[in-house]
């Protein structure tokens, strides 16, 4: 996740970006922070390479943050825009250039992680990755190319397409914290999540896997695996 923190008091900065990285490796989500003076850079910045999300204040020596946010809009309007004020004065201008939200100053960091959650509930399932070390090199896998991971001997063994096994060394709580946010993922077995976008079928007792692997469920969550299963097919198919 491309992140650009705007703003022109640098402690400020200094303490939003470590909220930030804080809320998102709590999540196992790896984040590329850039951080901004003043809006003029940021725009040539986003014009060279677009940013995932950008934290912007508005009050700032120069041009002030709703102006850098309707020329910014000009060009990128995926972009998730959320001012940083000391007011919601602007909230009318906010709307027109499309902002998330507003961040108060000043704000905390349990602000930070309910917004993290938003944004994350925002992104396309397509743009959503897992950043794991393995061999020594941090890879990010994406979410939809997982099919199911499993916990054992001290490892993960991550199963994705093209019949691929990667392995890398955590704890199983680590590895699912991002994923137990996307509905895609479910656990289903101690030390086993599965991504249901994979799963062919469920028999009552397993799933049949797209790589024809057979996953076994928890008998206490038997009942439960096959009404998931039968409410993500349902919102699958609206």
């Amino acid at each position: 996740m491309r992140i650009a923190i705007v703003d022109d008091i640098k402690e400020e900065r200094a303490v939003l970006y470590g909220w930030l990285s804080n809320q998102l490796s709590k999540r196992n989500i790896p984040g590329d922070f850039v951080e901004f003076e003043s809006g003029e850079e940021f725009l040539a910045a986003a014009k060279e390479r677009p940013f995932t999300v950008v934290f912007l204040d508005i009050y700032m020596n120069g041009a002030n943050g709703i102006e850098i946010a309707r020329e910014l809009r000009m060009s990128d309007s995926d972009c998730f825009l959320i001012f940083t004020t000391t007011s919601t004065d602007h909230a009318l201008e906010g709307f027109r250039v499309r902002a998330l939200h507003y961040l108060v100053k000043p704000y905390n960091e349990k602000e930070i992680s309910t917004l993290l959650d938003e944004i994350l509930s925002r992104i396309p399932d397509s743009g959503k990755y897992i950043d794991v070390k393995v061999n020594g090199s941090n890879i990010q896998i994406p979410f939809k190319n997982i099919i199911y991971a499993e916990h054992f001997s001290h490892m993960i063994h991550i199963h994705t397409t093209g019949g691929k096994e990667m392995l890398t060394r955590q704890s199983f709580e680590a590895f699912t914290a991002s994923l137990k946010m996307d509905s895609r993922f479910y656990s289903c077995n101690r030390g086993i999540v599965i991504n249901l976008e994979h799963a062919v079928d469920f028999d009552g007792n397993m799933f049949l896997m797209d790589d024809d692997n057979n996953i076994p469920v928890s008998r206490k969550l038997l009942k439960n695996a096959r009404q998931i299963f039968m409410e993500f097919l349902f919102q699958k198919g609206k």
